[in-house]
């Protein structure tokens, strides 16, 4: 066995440690390293590995997967990746695709690429025998299906929950275990992109049998002038065979590691396989509370403990802060109150599509804040645990969001999933119960639904208000029934009114805006699917940017609003269709990179001075025509100035944008800004040469040696005197050296149909049962030497298998056959030529290289001389697979062409090492450049 392929992953971490081990028993393990893909297929059997065909399948006997599923399965010749991975994104697009998922090649039109197949094998220490192990994925797309070792776990459907396993009983203590995988993005469950497969982490859990359960704890701090009583409650499960006895020991620790305060409980006795429930009470003076300009945390240490001993410590991360809604005056953290300012957003990025490392979730959510945005409404969709936890650290507000309405058992348990498993996080104000569901929302159906999912979730969270976000308009139904009202576009209501009706309902703004607009396009280019940047209507009765914000800043009772969308993600290209395969909505296009929206919302929203000019000043062939100039600020005058010759100084009112009409004249166009009088700040825009150079720009330089860590590098090009040139389209090229490698490239364009990756391309060539035949039964061409062993023994037979190539497969592909025993004393033949011996006795696991010079366009055949195996019983059959041949095509070189002016590419450290990485950037005609960056 090639142990290469595996991840020899609990031997080492944990026997490094016995004297831990010996008490605590908990350990969490990312798994996201080392898995197998491969596509499999929603109808066809054989394409799906023959996955569920046995006679008794994984659902009519425990431990029977077959097909992929199965233990023995071949996966040799699948393609090698690391976890988070997004296979959506790295097919084409298509004009057949969905328009809501952004035209990608996937979905009930493209079967073969609709189902992946992911595999892991690993090994658990022998010494481990007696604790207690869960598999756990924080979210795989969509419709998935886990077996480990042969044993069928389970079914989510949801591509955005999270879930796991008890395992322990199945593993295989001291030698290899498999855990496979099946999704199926067949059916969409949302109506914009969703990526497809493991996107989120995965992590392998050990504990003591006695142990306080996954998403166990629940910390409420009741705070009151300067104090907190804060109320730990635990969830203890017994999974010994036998009662238990043990005592809770709570901790509260600050930021500092300085303990403030201890419980212990008395000793309590727990039923086997029973769960129970522990709640402590413990006071801290003077907390230091959780805010957005502090977003201080603590910790809880929970610790079980058996006859003197700890053999469990589970630590909970919080923050102490209170959370108010008035009807009237809006919402309060701390007692202060504080307007909500806040953006929806999916889960994609150009690039990498759903699959986000840790530390680009971490980017995007420090863009918004760049702007001054305080809240994130995870739509439409409970978050990734990872950004709950960024949220908590960098003081971001979240609305967190449950996926589908329902009062019904399946409806109840995604709820109780999602609170039990954030819940704890300081930064989760509201709970979500859903999200426009148009065929109840107006309805008495609507009310019924939404008053039973909140009194539902009170059980679990009495803590925290419920939402519903909601765009009927209707004043009833869901709108009458939910706690916190959410209003989705004033075009559809009246908020005025609807506060009239419902004067003791707190409310907020989930979604305004909707406002549609092409980073660095000023003028509309219908054919082209460009829409210009200036804030404007989307529809008549609609509102823009600038005019939802002032409504909502103007009145006291509405808490906020929530704009739609920070960022632009893939699908849903309102109002176009195909080929625009991205989003308008956003404040940022899809690589993070701000239109102008963005100063607009940083001058009212942000606290520091702004001053932004709108649009760039390129623009050849209309010298003489009227450009609308507009200034984004807060400065309280504003002066424009073109080629030094001033047209004007205008007043700006709070909320507003100030305009000017200019004929264009190529040069330098100039604002300065004034506050009480005072000159102080100046913005230019310039008219700019021909590009002479590539620029590359890292948000940071300086990487840990993890996959969880990146540099976001802006690509652009300047021109001699290094301004930037904001209407340049030249082609980049990228490579890069060093402990380092590139996941994705993007540069906004709604309509670029480049391609966001670009990897080696890994094909199972399947080759089909093995036909035998004696000397002169079959058509096959043989050399002499191998026409003579079939003379010598009538034992000895042709089995015969072939595959098919394409003319392209045999110029660039690299082919390994991975074979397996058919037979003994064989000699392998492709199409004639012998291709290396076979020793009878050599393993069935065997790898050969095949030389391209044996290969043609068309059929291939594969011929085996020697004995075939025997039935070792009459009722057997023995191995009539050769084994599969994979075929790699290497990859192309990465590029990405500028979109006015900018693309961006991704690096990341491959844990191969530190040192340092030298990103390389050429194009056509202009002088490239390097970019050094260093993994520590």
């Amino acid at each position: 066995m090639n142990l290469n392929q595996k991840a020899i992953l609990l031997i080492g971490l944990l026997t490094l440690m016995p004297g831990l081990f010996a008490q605590v028993v908990r350990e969490r393990i990312n798994f996201d390293k080392d898995w197998k893909f491969a596509f499999g297929h929603p109808c066809d059997v054989e394409k799906d590995f023959n996955t569920g065909t046995s006679y008794f399948t994984y659902l009519a006997k425990a431990g029977f997967g077959d097909g992929a599923a199965a233990v023995a399965f071949d996966d040799r010749t699948w393609r090698p990746l690391n976890l988070p991975h997004d296979w959506a994104v790295e097919v084409p697009f298509d004009a057949k695709g969905s328009h809501s998922h952004g035209y990608k090649a996937i979905g009930r039109n493209f079967p073969d690429v609709s189902v992946g197949w992911y595999r892991k094998h690993f090994t658990v220490d022998e010494a481990d025998y007696g604790k207690q192990f869960y598999i756990d994925f924080e979210g795989v797309s969509r419709d998935a299906k886990v077996w480990v070792n042969g044993h069928y776990l389970g079914n989510e459907p949801s591509g955005y929950q999270s879930f796991g396993y008890n395992i322990t009983d199945i593993l295989n203590y001291g030698g290899e275990n498999v855990v496979a995988v099946r999704a199926d993005v067949t059916l969409e469950e949302g109506w914009y992109y969703e990526g497809a497969g493991i996107y989120r982490h995965v992590w392998l859990q050990m504990n003591a049998p006695l142990h306080v359960r996954k998403n166990g704890t629940f910390v409420i701090a009741d705070i009151d002038a300067d104090k907190a009583k804060v109320t730990v409650k635990t969830e203890v499960e017994n999974r010994n065979q036998e009662a238990s006895t043990y005592i809770v020991s709570q901790q509260i620790v600050n930021a500092e590691g300085k303990v403030l305060a201890k419980a212990k409980s008395g000793e309590n006795t727990i039923a086997a396989m029973a769960k129970g429930e522990v709640d402590l009470t413990m006071d801290v003076a003077n907390p230091h509370l959780w805010s957005l300009e502090d977003p201080y945390l603590h910790k809880v240490i929970t610790q079980i403990v058996v006859d003197g001993k700890v053999i469990d410590e589970y630590k909970t991360r919080t923050g102490f802060r209170t959370v108010h809604f008035d009807a009237d005056k809006g919402f309060f953290l701390n007692g202060k109150h504080v307007k909500l300012k806040g953006t929806n957003n999916h889960q994609d990025h150009a690039g990498v599509g759903c699959a986000m490392p840790d530390e680009l979730i971490r980017w995007r959510l420090q863009q918004l804040k760049n702007f001054g945005s305080n809240a994130y409404r995870s739509s439409h969709n409970p978050a990734t645990p990872e950004l709950l936890d960024m949220c908590d650290e960098m003081g971001i507000l979240v609305i967190d969001e449950n996926r589908l309405m329902g009062s019904h058992q399946e409806a109840f348990d995604e709820v109780e999933r999602l609170i039990r498993r954030d819940r704890n996080h300081p930064c989760i104000f509201v709970w979500s119960m859903g999200n426009e569901e148009w065929g109840i929302e107006c309805n008495v159906l609507g009310e019924r639904i939404t008053t039973t999912m909140q009194n539902f979730a009170r059980t679990l969270d009495p803590t925290r208000p419920m939402n519903a976000a909601v765009s009927g308009g209707c004043n009833q139904g869901v709108s009458a029934a939910v706690e916190v009202m959410g209003y989705n576009y004033l075009g559809q209501w009246d908020t005025d009114k609807h506060h009239e009706l419902f004067p003791d309902q707190p409310s907020m703004g989930t979604e305004e805006g909707s406002t549609w607009a092409t980073r660095g396009i000023y003028f509309d280019d219908p054919d082209k699917h460009y829409m210009r940047a200036y804030d404007h209507l989307p529809r008549p009765s609609w509102e823009t940017i600038e005019t939802s914000w002032k409504h909502y800043a103007e009145r006291d009772y509405l808490a906020g609003m929530f704009i739609w969308t920070g960022f632009d993600y893939r699908g849903e290209p309102t109002p176009y269709a195909w080929p625009s395969i991205t989003s308008y909505f956003g404040m940022m296009d899809l690589c993070g990179f701000p239109k102008d929206n963005v100063f607009y919302l940083k001058s009212w929203w942000g606290n520091e001075p702004v001053l932004h000019l709108l649009p760039h000043w390129n623009w050849a062939g209309k010298e003489g025509d009227t450009i609308q100039v507009w200034a984004y600020s807060n400065c309280d005058e504003v002066e424009l100035f073109l080629n030094g010759k001033t047209l004007g100084r205008k007043t700006m009112e709070v909320n507003e944008h100030l305009e000017w009409p200019v004929i264009y004249k190529p040069g330098k166009l100039k604002a300065v800004g004034y506050t009480k009088g005072k000159k102080v700040m100046e913005e230019t825009v310039e008219t700019t040469a021909d590009a002479y150079r590539v620029e590359l720009t890292a948000h940071k330089t300086r990487l840990k040696n993890s996959a969880n860590d990146l540099a976001v590098v802006t690509v652009k090009v300047l021109d001699k005197k290094g301004r930037s040139v904001p209407v340049a389209d030249n082609l980049i090229k990228f490579s890069v050296e060093g402990p380092a490698h590139l996941i994705g490239v993007g540069n906004g364009n709604p309509t670029s149909l480049e391609k966001d990756k670009f990897f080696d391309e890994y094909e199972v060539i399947q080759t089909p049962n093995i036909e035998k035949y004696g000397l002169g039964e079959a058509d096959i061409d043989l050399p002499s030497e191998a026409t003579d062993v079939l003379e010598k023994d009538s034992k000895n037979k042709m089995m015969v298998t072939q595959f098919d190539l394409t003319k392209d497969d045999v110029a660039k592909g690299k082919f390994i056959w991975y074979s397996k025993k058919v037979g003994d004393h064989l000699q392998a033949y492709l199409n004639g030529t012998a291709i290396q011996p076979m020793d009878g006795n050599l393993d069935e696991m065997a790898v050969f290289n095949i030389d391209n010079a044996l290969l043609k366009e068309g059929t291939n055949k594969l011929v085996l001389v020697g004995v075939p195996l025997p039935p070792p019983n009459q009722w057997d059959e023995p191995n009539k697979h050769l084994g599969d041949i994979q075929m790699v095509k290497a990859a192309d070189q990465w590029q990405r062409k500028l979109f006015n002016g900018l693309a961006q590419v991704i690096v990341q450290p491959d844990e191969s090492g530190t040192g340092e990485i030298i990103l390389n950037a050429t194009a056509e005609g202009l002088k490239s450049t390097k970019l050094i960056l260093t993994v520590e």
